[in-house]
């Protein structure tokens, strides 16, 4: 499938940059900005706008939910998803180490809503159900108790990797088991659909709450979608207001994810085959430890000695990744990035490896 972005003109200085920094990194398409143009719009808090309407029914249904809500961001759904679950303050939530709320979202979950994270290990960013079941507190007034499960699909800094359908279930049901409610962060939810060839509805809807985002590799320049109980999503509401995210005539913005759902869902399997070709590339340079047969979605994370100095020198050869951690680079595909460019992207980083060993 050609590039949907007629050229790919992200500047650093006066150069044209191949930007794998992230998939947030993209721009709407043209046919994406001439619907979010034409979009009919109203009052979004007064729910009196049609767009931002049909886009939440929209992704209820997607997700096999009753209701939903649109959010400025992932990282919200996120915040009112825990605050929905946790309470009273000093309950516990079990997820991933490497997971968005433990890494990303400057201890919100804490902050906001009082909650106390019980970080887990897993390969590839999951974990089993017999992992859950360690990790759960007896009914003890001393202890925290076991709250909710957060799972986070596809997994971000674990590279990409998706949470196989059987294992979700198996630890859910082990949540369910212990009274304890589920969560699902579906930032890259479609890039596993896409993967798997498994319906987001089959995924989604085991979760008490779930949320789909659209500034990923669908494209969207804002917003992301929360599903839940229709009891939980008005609760959603007062939250959403109660934090500042209350939106008017959002129509504009919400056109960009129905446009999303309509044109660049399919496309996604491009960004899965560039980040292969990607991983095999890197995998025969020196010093770099990658098992590209590792790879299933559109990020690629490796292994190297300095990656400061790695990504220092990309960017002064006009590309973009990420330092992620001590030893760890991360890249990733999206739709402003080719299979040329990533043949770009490979012969800077053949030049960045010689300047930096």
């Amino acid at each position: 499938m050609p590039l949907l972005n007629a050229a790919v003109d992200v500047r650093l200085g006066s150069r044209t940059v191949v930007n794998l920094y992230s998939d947030t990194q993209t721009r709407p398409t043209p046919a994406m900005r001439k619907a979010m143009a034409e979009a009919e719009v109203g009052d979004e808090q007064k729910h009196d706008d049609p767009t931002v309407i049909a886009l939440c029914e929209r992704v209820a249904e997607l997700l096999g939910h009753e209701a939903a809500v649109y959010l400025p961001s992932g990282t919200m759904c996120n915040a009112i998803s825990f605050r929905l679950h946790i309470g009273p303050a000093g309950d516990e939530a079990v997820l991933h180490r490497t997971s968005h709320p433990i890494i990303a979202e400057a201890g919100g979950p804490a902050a906001i809503s009082g909650a106390v994270l019980c970080p887990v290990d897993g390969d590839r960013g999951m974990f089993d159900a017999d992992t859950l079941r360690a990790h759960l507190r007896p009914p003890d007034r001393y202890m925290p108790r076991s709250r909710l499960v957060s799972l986070e699909q596809t997994t971000n800094i674990a590279g990409g990797r998706v949470w196989p359908l059987e294992q979700m279930q198996s630890v859910i049901g082990v949540a369910r088991e212990a009274g304890m409610r589920a969560h699902l962060d579906g930032a890259r939810l479609m890039n596993a659909v896409v993967a798997a060839g498994v319906p987001a509805r089959e995924y989604a809807s085991m979760f008490d709450t779930a949320w789909l985002d659209f500034t990923k590799g669908l494209g969207a320049p804002v917003g992301a979608v929360l599903a839940s109980s229709r009891e939980l999503i008005d609760e959603a509401w007062r939250y959403k207001q109660m934090w500042g995210g209350s939106l008017r005539q959002a129509g504009i913005i919400a056109a960009a994810g129905l446009y999303a759902l309509d044109h660049h869902v399919d496309r996604l399997a491009d960004d899965h085959e560039n980040a292969r070709a990607l991983a095999e590339g890197l995998a025969e340079m020196p010093g770099i430890e990658l098992d590209p047969t590792q790879v299933e979605t559109n990020i690629v994370v490796f292994g190297y000695r300095d990656p400061a100095a790695l990504c220092a020198a990309l960017e002064r050869e006009g590309v973009l990744m990420g330092a992620v951690g001590p030893r760890t680079v991360r890249a990733v595909t999206h739709l402003d990035v080719d299979r040329t460019n990533i043949d770009t992207a490979l012969a800077a980083l053949r030049r960045a490896i010689d300047q930096t060993n």
